[in-house]
């Protein structure tokens, strides 16, 4: 089950659209979907939440924590749409793409992908793209 929570004036209206998308995310990495909570917030609560839980006394994107067991994914996401927003100006790209974009990477980190080096990074990016053209709303 996907659930979106708002911790900040920023809602998402078609959240069927979006549950879809992940839900079929997740499938096509070949996993099942278990709980998984977008949590979408502010740079200030991420960052708390940051300073918290992983000492780092940075401005991010992206919390993810996994709650995987085995092949069934679960997690709580928290996104910072104020990131989100700058991001996708910094790579002009529109804020819907760059949404896409950090909540299918939440997703694929679960999914055992990383980031942490350049060729990581590269494939990331590519898993990234795949899922994001993935999203689609039948007429």
């Amino acid at each position: 089950m996907i659930e979106f929570h708002f911790k900040s004036d920023f809602l998402i209206s078609n959240t069927s659209n979006y549950s879809d998308w992940v839900n079929r995310i997740v499938h096509s990495e070949g996993y099942i979907l278990g709980q998984v909570d977008y949590i979408f917030c502010t740079d200030e609560y991420l960052l708390e939440l940051n300073m918290q839980y992983l000492n780092h006394d940075t401005l991010t994107d992206i919390i993810t924590f996994d709650y995987t067991d085995g092949n069934r994914i679960a997690a709580d996401i928290f996104i910072s749409t104020e990131r989100v927003k700058e991001n996708a100006d910094v790579f002009g790209v529109d804020f819907e793409t760059e949404l896409k974009r950090v909540m299918s990477h939440g997703i694929l980190h679960l999914a055992g992908y990383g980031d942490k080096n350049d060729a990581e990074r590269a494939v990331m990016r590519n898993k990234e793209e795949e899922k994001i053209k993935m999203f689609h709303v039948e007429p």
